[in-house]
């Protein structure tokens, strides 16, 4: 599965999540022979989570449905740029890529306020692709907030 099909993948958890009251963020890792290991919206609402990010969340059932938690080969696919726990975790995972549509002003942790997974200190490193459907993955969050700001 390409980049571009897995966002479209990840864009449908978005959706859902959105339609659950959650803020509409999705997420889907691959597998090192481009299969889908998992997917997963936020979460963060129904469950009083604050770790339901859908990061967290796919990489979960990632580790899980591999039996073990190094996702070595391994892509993240996620409408939002990561924040810096979603980015610590994908670190930790020891992912090689990280794939985001939508950056994220205030909160991204992969390039736009901060950059967790190009840390040098730090022991991995994963590879980063931007912008992949942004316009998509933007106007998901935009129209979630919008039906959510008082006029």
């Amino acid at each position: 599965m390409n980049h571009a099909d897995a966002m479209r993948l990840a864009l449908e958890q978005a959706v859902a999540a959105g339609a659950r009251g959650e803020v509409p963020v999705g997420a889907v890792v691959l597998g090192p022979l481009g299969e889908v290991l998992a997917a997963a919206g936020n979460d963060r609402e129904s469950t009083a989570d604050p770790t339901a990010h859908a990061e967290v969340l796919a990489l979960r059932q990632a580790a899980r449905r591999r039996g073990e938690w190094r996702l070595t080969g391994c892509t993240l696919v996620v409408t939002l740029e990561p924040c810096t726990m979603c980015a610590g975790a994908a670190v930790q995972s020891r992912i090689d890529r990280i794939v985001y549509g939508a950056t994220d002003d205030k909160a991204g942790a992969v390039g736009s306020l901060w950059d967790v997974v190009r840390d040098r200190r730090l022991n991995h490193r994963p590879e980063v692709v931007m912008g992949v459907l942004a316009e998509e993955s933007s106007t998901a969050l935009k129209k979630f907030f919008a039906t959510r700001r008082i006029r």
